[in-house]
């Protein structure tokens, strides 16, 4: 345990931006969850009990395909933006049009056109209009947070210096957790109880919130521009070129590629889960799974915040890894609501916990300079997969049903835990020395 005075919380809040900026990251990055949690009920439930398995697994799977290419392309070009122009700048209008796409589904769901529209599949398999229309909205949402993210991440080092640097994405992280689970809570008990305008007002709230608090962020976010005028993708390809010459980088975007991939496989189907597998059709039970999950993230977030990882940082990511394949085996293996929900909470620890250890290594350890590219390019390595393994979910439950889905998705992962182990040297030796230093600047 860090018991140093750098080691409170308290200390994070010496620059008087630092509250405003926790706010605004917390609350954008909690928003499209809870857009997500009403999509996937509401298309969960928009078929006949009969054929609900069949249909909604494959219009969820729709569902994940549609951000896919926005949100790869907004990848690419994320990280170079988040690098040539006022990080500030860019976050303020990435919200905006998450608030714009949010009060288009707000209509669209209002409206509620339920023409219907006949597409391969299972035999009568249809899409009702309202759902077709949906996608486009929730890929703007996802494209959108997509272009936040580098651009937020990489403002950290400016604010505290490089031994807070856990500390400080640890409780950025932990705020949006137990705001995205308060959000999913009161979104799923609100889908029951009156017209969905109620449900999708919380979400709107919380991007709304995020375009306040950045009003009160006074630090300079502005970056030096190259002498010589590039385009954004040639500052892009720079980007995978330095990830590239870090094997310790590689190997963890390549390990994520592939857990991200798993875990999309398992829980795109979390509303099949609880609906089929549990038994439970009602939105609160969903709603508390997701909170579950997303109150583990915090409490991994904190309890990692905790721990002097610097110094075995990539040993600490195989052994997060393997226990997120053990958890999803042990989802697979109960059928009581009462055991799912500490079950998908113990989940939620360990990506929490693997979120902070990276965000720092990245920020102690990559110029400044090429941060915001290093973040984009991750993450497009790293969830480039997703949507396919959306879709995969889809087709493996189709085959072998919800046990079986998270009985391959966990397995899977702790075979790749034993890859990592054995073969991956440069992560095993990820590492670095929390001496504390000034902020990084511009």
């Amino acid at each position: 345990m860090d018991r140093t005075p750098s080691g409170r919380y308290a200390d994070l809040f010496r620059d008087r931006s630092f509250a405003p900026f926790l706010m605004a990251g917390a609350l954008q990055f909690a928003a499209p969850s809870a857009v997500l949690v009403i999509l996937l009920f509401r298309v969960a439930l928009a078929y006949p009990a009969d054929v609900r398995v069949d249909y909604g697994a494959l219009a969820l799977t729709f569902l994940g395909l549609s951000s896919t290419i926005p949100t790869l392309v907004t990848m690419v070009v994320s990280g170079a933006y988040a690098d040539r122009y006022d990080r500030g700048a860019l976050m303020r209008v990435a919200n905006l049009l998450a608030m714009v796409a949010t009060a288009g589904l707000a209509a669209d769901l209002i409206l509620h056109p339920s023409t219907r529209f006949t597409l391969p599949g299972p035999s009568g398999f249809y899409l009702p209009e309202w759902i077709l229309l949906a996608y486009p909205g929730w890929a703007l949402i996802a494209a959108t947070s997509t272009l936040f993210r580098p651009a937020y991440n990489t403002v950290v080092p400016r604010l505290v210096d490089r031994a807070r640097l856990g500390r400080a994405n640890g409780l950025i992280y932990a705020i949006a957790a137990v705001a995205s689970a308060l959000g999913t809570v009161i979104v799923g008990l609100l889908l029951g109880v009156g017209p969905v305008i109620y449900a999708l007002s919380i979400p709107f709230l919380l991007f709304f919130g995020t375009q306040f608090a950045l009003l009160f962020v006074h630090v300079d976010l502005s970056v030096e521009r190259p002498p010589a005028r590039r385009s954004v993708w040639s500052d892009a390809i720079q980007g995978f070129r330095y990830l590239y010459r870090r094997r310790d980088l590689l190997q963890i975007t390549l390990s994520t590629l592939v857990i991200n991939f798993l875990t999309a496989l398992a829980l795109v189907e979390l509303a099949l889960y609880v609906a089929s597998w549990l038994g439970l059709a009602e939105g609160v039970y969903y709603g508390a799974m997701y909170a579950a999950s997303t109150a583990g993230a915090a409490f991994g977030f904190l309890l990692i915040g905790r721990i002097r990882f610097e110094q075995r940082a990539g040993r600490v990511l195989i052994g997060l890894a393997v226990a997120m394949g053990a958890s999803l085996i042990a989802l697979a293996m109960v059928r009581t609501i009462w055991l799912a929900i500490p079950i998908i909470f113990c989940y939620g620890i360990f990506p929490g916990m693997f979120t902070t250890v990276f965000l720092s290594a990245v920020q102690a350890t990559v110029p400044d300079e090429k941060m915001g590219r290093v973040f984009a390019a991750d993450e497009l390595g790293s969830y480039a997969l997703v949507p396919v393994g959306q879709w995969a979910g889809g087709l493996v439950t189709l085959a072998i049903g919800i046990q079986g889905t998270y009985l391959v998705a966990g397995g899977a992962i702790l075979a790749l835990g034993v890859v990592m182990v054995t073969s991956f040297g440069a992560l095993r030796r990820m590492a670095y020395r929390p001496q504390a230093s000034e902020p990084a600047t511009a």
